[in-house]
């Protein structure tokens, strides 16, 4: 059963959500009437196609962020807190530490706010003022973007997908119409994922392929989403052409060795703010303004040593030596995101969808049917706009399954920070030839605090995000998940 909402919320959420779309719009005079008493209200599709649109949208990786071996912390942020915080828990692995009790920066209750939000456009679009097209326009923007937060919460806080199991699996509540007093059950896995491709089929028809600003869904977006989806639910022939499309749309890549040859992001700042043209949609693991040395923005060393000297991707963008001994360890081999470059110069997307990870979705549906030359020829064509010289080439390999794992090593390097690792590793993990155990030696530097190495089993449940306490104690349907 399809219910209704995250939890009993009052109507002034409703009303601050609109009131926030409001504020968001272009010359708010003609967008939003407000009467003498201070109510505001929406009459027209146009507006209703406006509200979909939401610069600040963000979800923050604080609940996950050190459940990933691409990822590393400043010693001194976990040393005594081993059982108290995510980052202490997540860094060593702490499977005895009780995270129920844990807040997770609202990403949870962030999805299902803007949940709300898009139910409010699909649900009163129709009985608006205006033409057929805006209003089928916005509601299927707001129909892919309520399949995207579903997408968000489900990888999040549920197992991952898996053939065999995800028809029991526990997973997210399907949010699927506006009610302010539902308390919704959660649907499976397997659910959750039926409703999410749904909605992504029945809104590509509609979608544009140059849209009304950068922050609504593009055709574009909607099949590198569709990708992504049936990539991850292991539908590989519809990822391989959801792929192609998108790619027809959009295929832009950043050159990263003619921006060397610029100056780098610091000097040639084409690729600031909204100018990145790999950007298929406008998210953020911080604020919108976000600089990423202040939002786990460093790297392992086994990251570093997997990029090697000659790959852009590290040299362009982070410091081994020279940081901040407030945010970095210096002597720890881990790379922090160089301070310098901030939004205004460079805007790297971090959990948004970008044309690199379309590349990347087509080359593993590639490698997964058997085309591993193909998969090759894809995989080369990013990694010559990312590194330099002879070594951006990769040669054939003999296997499939040496083909999927080219790929696998490339998402570690392009798709940095966001829920890229921490997702790929739970999906991965449901696949034998594919599972990886993390080992983490820590600390590195602090010679005062004994050294251990900490170990992450591929089906541990750390890697399922508990539902906020707050959250749970207003619903007492979400019962935790489990692996």
């Amino acid at each position: 059963m399809h219910l209704n909402i995250l939890t009993p919320r009052p109507l002034k959420a409703a009303i601050a959500i609109l009131a926030t779309a409001a504020m968001t719009f272009t010359g708010c005079d003609n967008y939003v009437d407000i009467t003498p008493t201070g109510v505001i209200t929406m009459d027209s599709a146009s507006q209703y196609l406006e509200l979909v649109a939401f610069p600040q949208r963000s979800y923050y990786p604080s609940a996950f962020a050190m459940l990933s071996d691409n990822a590393w912390i400043k010693e001194s942020t976990v040393i005594g807190h081993e059982s108290q915080t995510y980052d202490g828990i997540n860094t060593t692995f702490n499977e005895q530490a009780d995270r129920n009790e844990l807040a997770d920066n609202n990403l949870y209750e962030n999805c299902y706010a803007y949940i709300l939000r898009e139910n409010i456009v699909i649900s009163q679009a129709d009985n608006s003022i205006g033409d057929s097209k805006t209003k089928s326009l916005a509601k299927a923007e707001a129909r892919i973007m309520r399949a995207w937060d579903h997408f968000v919460a489900v990888n999040t806080f549920a197992k991952a997908y898996d053939p065999s199991t995800a028809a029991t699996d526990g997973g997210v509540p399907i949010v699927d119409s506006y009610d302010l007093e539902g308390t919704p059950t959660k649907a499976t896995v397997d659910q959750v994922y039926n409703f999410i491709i749904g909605e992504v089929e029945a809104s590509l028809p509609y979608l544009e392929e140059k849209p009304l600003t950068a922050y609504h869904p593009s055709k574009a977006f909607g099949y590198a989403f569709a990708a992504l989806v049936y990539l991850f639910h292991h539908d590989y022939d519809k990822a391989l052409e959801a792929a192609n499309s998108s790619l027809a749309l959009n295929n832009s890549l950043v050159d990263y060795v003619a921006l060397k040859a610029a100056g780098g992001p610091t000097k040639d700042k084409r690729y600031a703010k909204g100018g990145n043209p790999e950007v298929l949609n406008y998210a953020f693991q911080g604020s919108p303004t976000e600089n990423l040395t202040y939002t786990y923005g460093m790297i392992s060393p086994e990251l570093v040593r997997l990029y090697g000297d000659n790959d852009l991707r590290l040299s362009l963008f982070f410091k081994t030596k020279g940081n901040s001994s407030y945010f970095f360890d210096e002597g720890s081999g881990a790379a922090l995101w160089n301070a310098s470059i901030t939004y205004s110069k460079f805007f790297y997307s971090t959990v948004g969808l970008r044309t690199a990870e379309v590349y990347l979705i087509k080359a593993e549906a590639e490698a997964r049917l058997g085309n591993i030359a193909a998969s090759t020829t894809t995989l080369n064509t990013l990694r010559a706009k990312r590194i330099e010289g002879d070594g951006a080439v990769l040669s054939q390999p003999a296997t499939e399954q040496e083909a999927v794992e080219n790929v696998i090593t490339e998402r570690r390097k392009e798709l940095l920070f966001g829920f890229h690792r921490f997702w790929d590793l739970k999906r991965l993990n449901t696949e034998p030839a594919y599972q990886k155990t993390i080992l983490r030696t820590f600390p590195l530097v602090d010679t005062t605090t004994p050294q251990q190495t900490y170990t992450l089993s591929p089906n541990s449940n750390l890697y399922i995000i508990p539902f906020p306490k707050a959250v749970r104690e207003k619903n007492p349907n979400l019962t935790p998940n489990r692996w």
